[in-house]
């Protein structure tokens, strides 16, 4: 089969695999429900040169409640650098939105603040094909004027990593995949939009390779136009 039609056949599977995990998420079983948004996202950093940095036990941690995210940003030394393997474009598109320098010679920090907390909904499907579904929702936009769009919706698929393994002495959620989504103002002249408007969206999202599809859960969030974050949420697995 070319490569193309195995693709699109295999996202094809994905996207199934979503539509019949609908059931499964409004149960709650990987989804946000009942979960306490982060008051703040710390992302972290590092360089896939620096090894070091992910051995650290020093390795700054997040308030209470808040929530660690592990970005590796790819070096110039390609699959030669020790954390290569785990590395990702994402990390580098993830630094040229937050305004920060497009490398990082070891780690660096970015703590983002949630100003004016929304109910935020973010569940996970079952891995299939490589690909596992994933869904953010922004039930109503109602306390957000038209001044704030358009909105912006990251989803990230994220590994779990226990402190104590994989030659982390602390916990990680290194991100594995990242979707950016726009989402637009209702449309002008619509009485009462903003209170009826939701916000929705469910993709396959691609599994990286080494990745440990029982350690993944999604993360998202939603910011305004001027890039305050509004909402914010992470699922949790029940068994």
């Amino acid at each position: 089969m070319p490569f193309f039609d195995k693709f699109w056949a295999l996202a094809g599977l994905a996207v199934a695999a979503l539509g019949a995990s609908q059931s499964a998420w409004a149960q709650s079983s990987c989804s946000s429900d009942g979960q306490r948004p982060p008051p703040a996202l710390l992302e972290r950093f590092i360089s896939a040169d620096c090894e070091a940095c992910w051995a650290d036990p020093a390795t700054p941690k997040p308030k209470t409640h808040e929530l660690a995210l592990d970005w590796i940003v790819p070096s110039a030394k390609g699959d030669d650098a020790p954390l290569s393997g785990a590395a990702s474009r994402d990390a580098l598109n993830r630094l040229e939105a937050a305004n920060q320098p497009p490398l990082v010679t070891a780690i660096n920090l970015r703590r983002l603040t949630v100003a004016m907390p929304m109910a935020l909904r973010v569940a996970r499907g079952v891995a299939l094909g490589g690909y596992m579904g994933a869904s953010i929702e922004l039930p109503s936009p109602r306390r957000l004027n038209l001044a704030s769009f358009p909105l912006t919706a990251r989803l990230l698929l994220v590994e779990v990593i226990p402190a104590g393994s994989d030659g982390t002495p602390v916990t990680r959620h290194l991100v594995r995949n990242a979707l950016e989504l726009t989402w637009n103002a209702p449309a002008a002249g619509t009485a009462n939009a903003n209170a009826r408007k939701r916000f929705y969206e469910s993709r396959p999202l691609s599994i990286a390779p080494g990745a440990n599809p029982d350690r993944l859960q999604v993360v998202g969030w939603v910011e305004d136009v001027n890039g305050n974050v509004v909402a914010s949420a992470a699922s949790v697995c029940e068994k």
